[in-house]
């Protein structure tokens, strides 16, 4: 029996609350159903005090400091805390409440101060060091190697080597960063929620595909409103700006989009902007580092914000031709078919999708039909499968967060069960926007025994209607894949140490698992395997699946150019020198006006709502979505050569990149599968950007 579960079984004899009791669940899965917001924080002061017991005997210990007796003692600590933590931080995301929302503020400040009081013990550190600076003799394998690395630089950066008087500023920098991240993704939900288009017209619907027109006719009578409404939740918003016709609702719905956080309500985000920024910049320049992308940059692939400068430079120049084309082309079109004056933002998905339609004969919206959630998700899984070798068992009675999640139990032959998948599809009130990956339990290895990951996906998809069940768009299907493939990093993981598995890699790495699995969604081998009619069983037309091909790189170049303005305003802001003093929007559209090439919306504000910046942990790293594309468009061209299919480059993929996690660096890695260093050549002739001044 574990350390963790006597603490556990003696705390539940006395009736304490469910995070502290033993789970008697499935695989050892929070008893969501038992668990109330105010459960938290007794739960986590209890955790901090048995994580605070663990450090000290660490410190306490008369034995010359070794990688077992400091390092790996180290990695152990906290075990209760990290199992508790992650149902908070998920829950928060996923399934939220005012009531959560609360508690997560009110708790955040505690564990940041918890994590600052190790890596600012300076006793601690001590024993740390010695093993660091004796490492050469200790005969350690390369994942001890790299656990040694990590754990040394992240009491350096964690500012161990501050002195007294810097570690308290740096912890007080710290606290307000959690706080302030978490306020900045509380108002942007907010603001997402806030905004409702009630339409009342069958005039105002013109354009609109009958599948949308019913999803929000549902979602109005869900609400008690008669007509059809809308929101700014993406499988609502994304297709009434590609097919409305009615250019002031667009407009409507771009500027509610463009301006949440920024209306200069309670809401606002422009001061927490500010103040991150600036907060983060203090906390570089505490650390001895010329600006926060220094500091952050650092631990990544990239390695200096020069590197990243130039990757998005040689990137830009390669993709403003193909840009340029595509800005033409659409401007032309929209002209033939009426439109006089400026393409406005507003304008740009419509038009697009348009001219798509009528150059491929194809659009989102009709693969729809083909798509269906349920056929979607068991190819997915099916593809996995096919590439790994492993199955999924849907288990009714694994505990989930909410009634519209389901779980799985992922089998791998004759090793067993090996991860606990959870699936997660559709907008909530309590969900944040977007999709993603998470974690609620990471692999490790325990005694010799591999520790389950659970795994959770969480996306926003169409929901199904009266009369239709959900029909996923190829873009939502994409998304599946993306994520997917990070659920297969993380569940595919076979690393030692629980803070080295998975994802726990360099931000411009992480990527790589889940982009490459994209490429799959424009493949005919595999759709043809799946996709069909969801009424008459039909595939989908071999013409069509070819159009599909050929559209891979309509409008590349807007969308690389659009990806790099973001890569670019990230780094503008995270190479500041000096504290923010001037206007957010001014200073944002310098940043991003070599990629832009629409006009600007006025009164609209892109920061304000960039998750990923200020709330989602990519600073300094949104260029890490352009740098795996380079990654996957290389790695992927490998399984061209062999058969996407291919049982034995799957097998060397699973082996080098999803198995390794973090235990290896990346670049290693990734020569281990591919052979070589990566060139970006495969994505210049995926991306189509040689041939940017051909149609």
């Amino acid at each position: 029996m574990s350390a963790l579960t006597d603490v556990r079984m003696s705390i539940d004899a006395t009736g304490m609350n469910p995070l502290l009791a033993e789970w008697n669940t499935p695989f050892n899965i929070a008893p969501f159903g038992l668990i109330r917001p105010e459960h938290f924080r007794p739960a986590i002061e209890h955790a901090i005090e048995i994580a605070r017991k663990e450090i000290e005997e660490i410190k306490a210990s008369a034995d010359e400091p070794d990688f077992a007796n400091t390092i790996e003692a180290l990695e152990k600590a906290g075990e209760l805390l990290n199992h508790i933590t992650p149902v908070l931080f998920n829950l928060n995301s996923a399934d939220t409440t005012p009531d959560l929302q609360a508690v997560i503020q009110d708790i955040s400040p505690l564990l940041t101060n918890f994590s600052n009081d190790i890596t600012l013990d300076t006793e601690l550190f001590g024993k740390v060091k010695t093993v660091y600076e004796k490492q050469n003799s200790l005969k350690l394998n390369p994942e001890q190697l790299i656990l040694l690395d990590r754990k040394y630089k992240g009491f350096i950066r964690g500012g161990a080597a501050l002195a007294d008087d810097q570690k308290e500023i740096f912890r007080a920098i710290t606290v307000e960063m959690s706080t302030l991240s978490l306020k900045f993704e509380e108002n942007v939900l907010f603001e997402t929620n806030d905004f409702e288009l009630l339409l009342s017209s069958e005039d105002e619907l013109s354009g609109l595909p009958e599948g949308v027109r019913e999803a929000a006719a549902s979602m109005a009578k869900e609400k008690g409103k008669e007509g059809w409404l809308f929101t700014l939740h993406s499988p609502s918003y994304i297709p009434f700006m590609q097919y409305s016709d009615h250019r002031d609702l667009r407009e409507k719905m771009f500027r509610a989009y463009a301006r949440r956080a920024y209306r200069g309500n309670e809401h606002d985000n422009r001061e927490l902007v500010v103040r991150l920024v600036d907060l983060r910049l203090q906390l570089a320049l505490l650390l001895g580092y010329r600006d926060y992308a220094t500091y952050a940059l650092e631990e990544r692939m990239a390695s200096t914000p020069e590197k990243v400068t130039s990757f998005l430079h040689d990137l830009l120049v390669a993709s403003r031709p193909a840009g340029m084309r595509d800005l033409s082309d659409i401007e032309s079109f929209a002209k033939e078919n009426g439109h006089t004056g400026l393409l406005e933002r507003w304008d740009w998905a419509y038009f697009s999708e348009k001219l798509r339609m009528q150059r491929y004969n194809i659009d989102d919206e009709a693969l729809r039909p083909y798509m269906p959630l349920e056929k979607v998700c068991e190819a997915v899984l099916g593809l996995a499968t096919t590439l790994y070798g492993i199955t999924f068992h849907e288990n009714s009675e694994i505990p989930v967060y909410n009634d519209e999640v389901t779980a799985y139990e992922v089998h791998d032959g004759h090793k067993g069960i090996i991860a606990i998948l959870l699936l997660d599809f559709h907008p909530r009130k309590g969900k944040s926007g977007g999709a993603w990956m998470t974690g609620f339990r990471e692999q490790r290895t325990e005694e010799g025994m591999r520790i389950l990951p659970v795994v959770s996906l969480v996306m926003n998809f169409t929901r199904s209607t009266p009369t239709r069940p959900s029909l996923l768009s190829h873009s939502e299907m994409n998304t599946f894949l993306h994520e997917f493939g990070h659920a297969l990093h993380g569940m595919l993981s076979d690393c030692t140490y629980e803070s080295l598995a998975g994802t726990n890699v360099k931000r411009d790495f992480v990527e790589l698992p889940s982009q490459i699995m994209e490429n799959w969604a424009w493949e005919k081998e595999w759709l043809d395997t799946w996709a069909a009619h969801y009424q008459t069983g039909e595939k989908i037309p071999e013409e069509i699946l070819m159009k599909l091909k050929e559209s891979l790189t309509y409008n590349e170049g807007y969308s690389c150019m659009r990806q790099l303005g973001f890569a670019m305003l990230d780094m503008a802001w995270h190479t500041l020198k000096e504290p923010f003093s001037g206007e957010i929007i001014v200073f944002e559209r310098e940043a991003m006006s070599s990629a832009e090439i629409l006009p600007p919306a006025e009164g609209t504000c892109m920061s304000v709502s960039f998750g990923h910046l200020f709330a989602g942990g990519y600073a300094s790293g949104y260029y890490g979505y352009k740098w795996a594309e380079v990654l996957d468009a290389d790695a992927f061209s490998l399984f061209r050569e062999r058969g996407i299919l291919d049982r034995e480059t799957a097998a060397s993929f699973r082996r080098n990149i999803l198995e390794r996690g973090g235990s290896r660096e990346p670049d290693e890695l990734f020569r281990a599968f591919r052979g070589r260093e990566p060139s970006i050549d495969a994505l210049i002739e995926r991306s189509g950007f040689k041939n940017s001044d051909k149609r």
